[in-house]
């Protein structure tokens, strides 16, 4: 009786039995990588209690401060926990930071003068940060301040080009970036393990190098994090997995003391760094996002993990594919034309718990070199560890999902975006073999 009165459900909610047939099979078959997560979830959660416990968070630390911030208690031990969780000396956890791309950008400013070269090992950094590093041509950007920059891609069979790395570090190299997720790419997500042997191989070279990771995407899906691996700087946004849904903005950078102190120099003044910055009154959402996010990252990784099952025997191709290990919860699905990203993306809009109603189109967006479409009705605007797809509308066409508070709602908007792509007749289900 409980399995039809579930069907009948999803019936009501728009899927069809034969959609909803084909992910019970899927679902079947990930029984113990679901399991393995849960026990990934259940250490990372001890270890944020563990760090919250040790940096003696109380209740006081919940309430928020205004005008210059000075001693601002909940800020700074958020700033400790922080720090704690990430194996770092230090932490800026700050609302001022207004996304991923301005924590990446203020941590590369800080630590890089004129004259010195930042070099990728990993190809190709994410479409926003081309502006950032003056790739195209922005105000403000790396280049207007004569620091310049050297790229070394993958190998075809996305290993590194250790040879060419070693080739490309000079006197001039101060920074190393490394971009732990795929971006708008193709390629393998880094594994905190691969990340270490590339932070070594670096420092083998230029010990003095700072090596800093671009975290988002990737916190709490494994029990490690890049500090721990030897990266000098850890960088990420709130609004994705450390946030557990609940941040409404932010980001952080957890490193070296001297690299963050340089950041807080940037983002607020010379002389003030730390020492300022009210927390207005998000640090309770701030707090209980970090301790519910190693339970809601697991959530995602699981949708990812089926998003991939799912599709994979249809025939679109997918990254990582079904059996891989992972390392972040996006999920990539290529399409090979347009109508496959929009009606993919339709169908994680109709999912969503807000605007279920819009209808998503392709659009101009700063910082992308194409349009690009985004399916994302969040309780947080524009917060990607909810669920959410996007994509640009360019060549391999490939869509990229991610996010879902909790397993179930992830399960239905992968589905849904499978009966959308049924419904435009871009998928069928009657020709597979299971």
């Amino acid at each position: 009786m409980a399995e039809k009165d579930l069907t009948e459900m999803y019936a009501c909610m728009g899927i069809e039995k034969e959609v909803y047939a084909y992910g019970n099979e899927i679902l079947a078959k990930l029984e113990s990588r679901f399991r393995k997560i849960d026990e990934n979830a259940e250490y990372n959660q001890l270890k944020v209690i563990k760090a919250m416990q040790e940096s003696q968070v109380s209740e006081a630390c919940l309430l928020g401060t205004t005008g210059y911030g000075y001693n601002d208690l909940g800020r700074d031990r958020l700033e400790e926990v922080y720090a704690r969780v990430f194996c770092t000396e230090d932490a800026l956890v700050r609302p001022q930071i207004t996304c991923g791309t301005h924590a990446l950008a203020l941590a590369l400013i800080s630590n890089l003068r004129p004259g010195d070269e930042l070099l990728s090992p990993v190809g190709k950094p994410y479409d926003t940060l081309e502006e950032v590093i003056g790739i195209r041509p922005s105000k403000g950007s790396l280049a207007e301040y004569g620091i310049t920059y050297a790229q070394v891609d993958l190998l075809s069979d996305g290993s590194f080009d250790y040879e060419g790395i070693r080739r490309a570090i000079n006197r001039r190299t101060r920074l190393v970036t490394i971009q732990r997720s795929k971006g708008y790419q193709t390629r393998p997500t880094l594994s905190v393990e691969r990340i270490g042997e590339l932070i070594s191989f670096v420092k083998g070279i230029k010990p003095d190098i700072i090596c800093m990771v671009d975290n988002c995407y990737g916190e709490f899906v494994e029990r490690t994090e890049p500090a721990q691996a030897g990266a000098d700087m850890v960088v990420g946004s709130l609004i994705k997995n450390p946030g557990g849904g609940l941040a409404p903005i932010g980001g952080y950078i957890a490193g070296k003391r001297e690299c963050v102190e340089n950041a807080a120099f940037r983002l607020t003044s010379p002389g003030l760094g730390k020492e300022v910055g009210a927390s207005l009154g998000v640090l309770k959402d701030f707090y209980q996002g970090l301790f519910l996010a190693p339970t809601i990252t697991a959530a995602a990784l699981k949708g990812a993990i089926f998003a991939a099952n799912l599709y994979e025997p249809l025939g679109f191709p997918v990254v990582p594919d079904s059996r891989e290990s992972r390392h972040d919860i996006i999920q990539a699905v290529t399409f090979g034309n347009p109508e496959g990203v929009i009606a993919f993306c339709r169908g994680i809009q109709a999912a969503a718990p807000v605007d279920s109603h819009v209808i998503p189109e392709p659009w101009d967006m700063p910082g992308y070199d194409a349009r690009v479409i985004m399916a994302a009705g969040a309780f947080v605007s524009g917060s990607s560890i909810e669920l959410s797809a996007d994509g640009p509308i360019k060549p391999p066409y490939a869509v990229y999902f991610q996010g879902g508070l909790t397993w179930p709602h992830a399960r239905f908007g992968i589905l849904k975006s499978l009966q959308s792509l049924v419904n435009s007749g871009l998928a069928d289900l009657k020709s597979l073999k299971m």
